[in-house]
């Protein structure tokens, strides 16, 4: 499994670096940032599109078409189309979520900011996440982009993640503690 991430996350990288590298030729940075956050929202809200840019099953002609149509659907750039067209004639496309993922984490590097994967165990409010992020840029000296995601088992509270640190104030992460403070005891 771990040589399989690692080769995603290598192919991934070189197309990101690539479509990178020719959006700003092109002066289409930002647009190509776009594009791929609705081809990334696109895969997180339909499983048949999951199921089909990871399934070998599809002729190369057929997948290219189907993607040109979705490409088309979603209105994105010639040039965002012609790199999923691209992807999808090498047999890539499996790795066109992390493509959108290393695009954006690269264009926040750019731009100096962080993201902070944020799980809460409900939807956040406008004000809670506007406090949040300024705690974040207090703490982190960057701007902080916030990847929230809803997580009911934490019970309340949230988990932070920003590289490699890790906050945890779930109240899942306390009664696991309490309960190994517990068996200690007894």
């Amino acid at each position: 499994m771990a040589v399989s991430a690692t080769l995603t996350t290598g192919i991934a990288g070189r197309y990101a670096t690539a479509l990178l590298e020719l959006a700003e030729e092109q002066g289409a940075l930002e647009q190509v940032e776009a594009d791929l956050k609705a081809v990334r929202q696109a895969l997180n809200d339909s499983a048949d599109l999951r199921t089909a840019v990871s399934s070998p099953l599809y002729k190369r002609d057929e997948l290219a078409a189907a993607m040109a149509a979705v490409a088309d659907a979603l209105g994105v750039s010639a040039m965002t189309k012609n790199i999923i067209g691209l992807m999808a004639q090498k047999r890539r496309l499996f790795a066109l979520g992390d493509v959108c993922d290393a695009y954006a984490a690269r264009m926040a590097e750019r731009r100096g900011e962080l993201t902070a994967e944020v799980k809460v165990a409900a939807p956040l409010s406008d004000e809670q996440r506007a406090s949040l992020a300024d705690a974040l840029k207090a703490a982190f000296g960057r701007e902080v982009n916030l990847d929230e995601t809803v997580d009911e088992s934490l019970i309340g509270g949230l988990v932070v993640k920003v590289g490699s640190k890790l906050i945890d104030t779930s109240i899942r992460s306390k009664l696991a503690a309490l309960q190994n403070a517990m068996r200690e005891v007894g």
